[in-house]
């Protein structure tokens, strides 16, 4: 995945004015996300931007108040205008601005863009109400809607020439994507609960009596559910514990965004730890001066050196 730095061709007028609009839709719609990616370069900015551009009008359809056979259709025209991206069939001046920036991106970074068919995939599963007995089924679902974003991203971030274990860069984008979706998940208990859609393993509720579901800003009756949120913290600290071994073997400021945007959730999973009803009665959220700060951290190469020492220990 490595990626030698050459001079890119200068962005024409409509591809600029594209990939603007997509920065803006990232701005508005991805707060914590933009955090991370105002760390990087002008033109991985630009690209992560497209991506992200994307990947929100496939959730937007997922999530939208369409019967369920016209979401279907949505996302399959999604797909195939996805194929019109990869074969490079989208011109300049095509009046679909996030088509237009993720064609110029593609062509710029070599991203897996297949990854994106994994992202509709997943989407289509919450479409049709899938549910998930086991940790493991639940895995497949965020390796589609997150994994795969992370190795989308790691297409445009590259990694550094030699960098030690490279080879395993995407497994660890893969599983730092899923323990920002397990995150999401526990954040997001009572609004998915709202949506009539469970995605904490059906296992894991009925172990903590929380079977009968989060309609309510108190736990259920009799469960344990500050031990089941606990349990799945657990579980998304040892995510974040190995996909942060990616971090050493991105650029200085490609790594300073992915300890942004993972910081910022590592926080969000501190706070609900601490308080796990908090879920039950809003959405839990980062203040902006805190955000700051881990944007900060992030630029100063704090984690990465962290994870470095913790590698060299390993290996020694």
């Amino acid at each position: 995945m490595s990626r030698t730095v050459e001079a890119q061709a200068p962005v024409s007028a409509p591809v600029q004015a594209a990939y603007s609009y997509c920065e803006a839709v990232t701005g508005q719609q991805a707060r914590n996300f933009a955090y991370g990616i105002r760390l990087l370069p002008a033109d991985k900015r630009q690209a992560m931007s497209a991506l992200y551009a994307f990947s929100r009008r496939v959730d937007d359809i997922g999530d939208g108040t369409l019967a369920e056979d016209a979401k279907r259709t949505r996302l399959e025209e999604t797909r195939a205008l996805l194929g019109r991206i990869r074969d490079g069939a989208v011109d300049e001046d095509d009046t679909d601005p996030v088509a237009v920036a993720l064609t110029d991106a593609a062509r710029r970074f070599p991203i897996p863009l297949e990854g994106l068919d994994e992202l509709i995939d997943g989407v289509l599963m919450d479409v049709h109400g899938e549910s998930y007995e086991t940790w493991d089924d639940l895995k497949v679902y965020c390796r589609c809607v997150a994994g795969a974003i992370g190795r989308l991203s790691l297409g445009v971030f590259g990694t550094q020439s030699g960098a030690q274990g490279s080879e395993r860069a995407g497994e660890y984008a893969d599983t730092l994507g899923l323990a920002l979706q397990l995150t999401n998940i526990l954040r997001d208990v009572r609004e998915d609960a709202g949506n009539g859609r469970t995605y904490l393993p059906a296992d894991d509720l009925a172990k903590f009596g929380c079977s009968t579901g989060f309609n309510s800003p108190v736990a259920p009756p009799g469960s344990d559910f500050a031990g089941l949120v606990h349990f799945e913290v657990r579980r998304a600290r040892a995510l974040f514990a190995e996909g942060y071994r990616l971090l050493p073997m991105l650029d200085r400021r490609s790594g300073a965004c992915v300890a942004a945007m993972a910081g910022i959730y590592r926080r969000l999973l501190d706070r609900i730890e601490r308080d796990p009803e908090a879920v039950l009665r809003g959405r839990v959220s980062l203040p902006g001066r805190e955000k700051a700060y881990v944007a900060v951290r992030g630029l100063s190469g704090l984690d990465t050196r962290t994870v470095s020492r913790q590698s060299a220990r390993r290996r020694a």
